[in-house]
């Protein structure tokens, strides 16, 4: 499981590098999508069945999964890492996310994110400020 967050820049092609520790992660290729907060995931391409499959459950009569889907899976991009361990982050995407120089690399269970550094300042800080319910962290300390 990836873990850990790196700042790093986008070049002007749009290409960030990616961290040595997330490397073997994605070495097989992975998908890049919109993610919640205004974030990007990045999935492996190992992973990505399981997600296409959940997606592929939701019910098609019910609007709000139709909405989720449309919003998660068309902006789902296939990318490899090239020569010099970049990856190539479409436009459509950077925009989505606000990534124009830097960026912050961060691991989660089953995916990285891509983030813009101001709104990964935000996520952490509004966690702090506001922790999780009590009964979600039941589990999480043994």
């Amino acid at each position: 499981m990836p873990f850990g967050e790196y700042p790093y820049t986008i070049d002007d092609k749009g290409r960030v590098v990616m961290p040595p520790a997330f490397r073997d992660f994605v070495e097989d290729g992975m998908i890049l999508t919109r993610g919640m907060e205004g974030c990007l995931y990045v999935f492996p391409l190992s992973s990505w069945k399981r997600v296409e499959e959940q997606l592929e459950g939701l019910p098609l009569t019910d609007a709000e999964s139709r909405a989720f889907v449309r919003f998660f899976y068309s902006g789902a991009n296939k990318a490899r890492l090239d020569n010099q361990s970049r990856v190539s982050v479409p436009q459509t995407l950077r925009a989505f996310a606000g990534l124009d120089s830097d960026v912050i690399v961060a691991g989660a269970p089953g995916r990285l994110e891509l983030w813009n550094p101001a709104r990964w300042e935000a996520a952490i800080t509004a966690v702090q400020d506001h922790p999780p319910k009590p009964e979600l962290l039941t589990n999480f300390v043994a």
